[in-house]
C-alpha cells in the first residue's frame, strides 16, 4: 500500500481538516460542506498506542451532514502492531473481535488492517464513501482488542441543513 513519512503523519494527526470547525471543550470535529476530507492517525506516539489522533485530539467525535461524499486517509503510526478503522451502525467496541460483529456502515467504509510502519514509511489508505444515512454511527479499529482499549469514537450523520 502507500506509505507516509514520520513528518508528513505529523502534521495529518494534528492539523485541522479543510471545511471544519473543532471544538475542544466538547472533543469534537465537525464539518460544514458536502466535501469531507481528514486525516486519521492510528498509534500516534502522543495520543497513545490504542486511538486514533484527528486535529491533535485523541478519538475526537466527528460530525458530517447527510449526503456529504467522505475521504478519510488512515495512515498507522504504530511501530510494534497493525490498526485498521471501520465506521459501524452497530457498536463494536465491546467486541474483543469487532470484524466479525461490525460490518461497516456504508460502503467504502472499512480498513480492516494496515500492517505496521517500516523504513520505507507509514501505511495508509484511503477510506472514500458517502454518508448516506443520517445518524449516530462509531468508528473503530477492528483488530481484536483495540477497540476494548479505547480505540473508538463517535461519527454522526447529521440531517441539519449546511
Amino acid at each position: 500500500g502507500s506509505r507516509v513519512s514520520r513528518a508528513q503523519t505529523a502534521r495529518l494527526g494534528s492539523q485541522v481538516p479543510a471545511g471544519a470547525t473543532v471544538d475542544r471543550a466538547q472533543h469534537r470535529v465537525t464539518f460544514h460542506s458536502s466535501q469531507v476530507t481528514l486525516a486519521v492517525v492510528a498509534g500516534a506516539p502522543g495520543s497513545g498506542r490504542y486511538s486514533f489522533e484527528i486535529a491533535a485530539m485523541a478519538n475526537p467525535a466527528i460530525a458530517v451532514p447527510l449526503g456529504a461524499r467522505v475521504s478519510i486517509e488512515v495512515i498507522n503510526a504504530d511501530p510494534g502492531m497493525a490498526h485498521g478503522l471501520v465506521i459501524t451502525a452497530r457498536p463494536g467496541a465491546r467486541s474483543w473481535m469487532p470484524m466479525m460483529t461490525a460490518a461497516p456502515a456504508f460502503p467504502g467504509s472499512a480498513a480492516w488492517f494496515l500492517g505496521s510502519p517500516t523504513t520505507a514509511g507509514m501505511h495508509a489508505t484511503t477510506l472514500t464513501f458517502s454518508a448516506t444515512a443520517p445518524g449516530t454511527y462509531q468508528y473503530l479499529c477492528a483488530v481484536p482488542g483495540h477497540a476494548q482499549r479505547g480505540m473508538a469514537g463517535s461519527f454522526t450523520v447529521s440531517n441539519a441543513k449546511r
